[in-house]
């Protein structure tokens, strides 16, 4: 068997968590059967049975507006994907950006169809604010690979239910696989070089935000919650690559406006690598996680896994993998209906958000109980080779 992974991120260019996803994939699938990765950049090696082709892209003379070349982009790649020849027998996609390249697998070379969904268009309403009218596009694309998809892959029952409820999938059709977590890499390390470089005090306790800045994240509803929390400890946000300037003028505001309350709080501005994100993990007392969005929530498994108590939004798959009380806690969010993916009392979800990271704060104990119940949590549930045998199993089914 051969199977095609088609995917926007790969190493090294990785953002998120879909991106994280199949890069561990990739690799423990390479262990029992040979993979090709065809994503987005510049990317060409070979190792083992695993071969990875990155595709660029030449819009230097495109003249569609600024907010379409996303879309208009990850058509052509999509594309390219297949001009390039196709020999796999299964396609496998992750993400809206691979959908049009997946569809084009299916319907012109006759191998299944592979999805799966690390989050969904229509549950992310503030990706218009990034994609114009190409946001309608992703939504009319998303929707027609998943409802042609000879598999969809949920990554958590939360998920499941919310792809149940906005398309038509069969039901023997849908799956749920959990994200995974390489617990070798991910686990706690004494190394302290990237707190040095940001003038993080190992002397004084940490709170630790990691993610991209954008809506779905909640990085504006913690810094309104820095309003409510005590101030004996440092506040470390490793926050970058945000969606719009205007989320970025919003983040720089707020951070301005939480410096002139406390000391303590260091932006670092940018996406670093893994190891450095592991040290800032290992050497945090608390990681939160304010997402209002996560299908989820592969961020507060890594932080498990380094053994850091988490004080994390209950929303999405964030609910199966962090457990309230016994490797973390979980902050009730009340949506409103009219806008379902932003809170209706913003400043009591900030204030709920501060009281819980407070508390772990104050109780050094606790934050140890649930650091080592989320690091057993991960070995136990979220390893990446159990992953992909259930993965491997479901491509069997498929060309059975």
């Amino acid at each position: 068997m051969k199977v095609l992974l088609l995917t926007n991120e790969y190493p090294p260019y990785t953002y998120g968590g879909a991106g994280v996803h199949v890069e561990y994939l990739s690799r423990e699938l390479a262990k029992f059967m040979a993979v090709e990765v065809r994503c987005f950049g510049d990317q060409s090696y070979t190792s083992g049975n695993l071969k990875v082709r990155g595709f660029q892209l030449d819009a230097t003379h495109w003249n569609c507006p600024k907010p379409l070349r996303s879309t208009f982009g990850a058509v052509q790649r999509g594309t390219d994907f297949n001009t390039a020849g196709i020999d796999a027998q299964i396609v496998h996609c992750h993400t809206w950006y691979s959908h049009w390249g997946g569809i084009l697998a299916r319907q012109n070379y006759g191998i299944p169809l592979v999805i799966t969904v690390h989050s969904l268009e229509p549950l992310r309403p503030w990706k218009r604010e990034q994609l114009g009218g190409g946001y309608d596009f992703t939504v009319w694309l998303e929707k027609t690979a998943l409802e042609m998809a000879d598999a969809v892959i949920a990554v958590s029952n939360e998920t499941k239910s919310d792809i149940r409820g906005l398309f038509n999938v069969r039901p023997e059709r849908l799956h749920v696989i959990y994200n995974g977590i390489d617990l070798d890499e991910y686990r706690p390390t004494p190394a302290d070089d990237v707190l040095r470089r940001f003038g993080i005090d190992r002397g004084k306790p940490i709170l630790l935000f990691v993610g991209r800045i954008t809506r779905q994240k909640g990085i504006i509803h913690l810094m309104h919650a820095i309003e409510f929390m005590d101030k004996d400890f440092q506040v470390v946000l490793c926050a970058g690559a945000p969606d719009t300037m205007e989320i970025a003028g919003e983040m720089k505001e707020a951070v301005a406006r939480a410096r002139k309350l406390r000391d303590g709080i260091i932006w670092i501005d940018e996406m670093l690598e893994k190891r450095s994100v592991i040290q800032l993990y290992s050497h945090a007392d608390v990681f939160c996680c304010p997402s209002i969005y996560e299908p989820f929530g592969i961020i507060n498994l890594e932080a498990m896994a380094c053994e850091t108590a988490v004080v994390a939004s209950a929303v999405g798959g964030i609910k199966e993998v962090v457990v309230d009380g016994e490797t973390g806690f979980l902050v009730p969010l009340e949506q409103m209906t009219e806008s379902p993916f932003e809170p209706l009392y913003p400043e009591k979800f900030a204030r709920d958000l501060a009281e819980n990271i407070n508390l772990l704060m104050r109780d050094e104990k606790l934050r140890e109980r649930f650091g080592r119940a989320g690091r057993k949590r991960a070995e136990q549930k979220f390893s990446w080779g159990a992953i992909a045998q259930e993965t491997k199993a479901l491509y069997d089914s498929l060309l059975s």
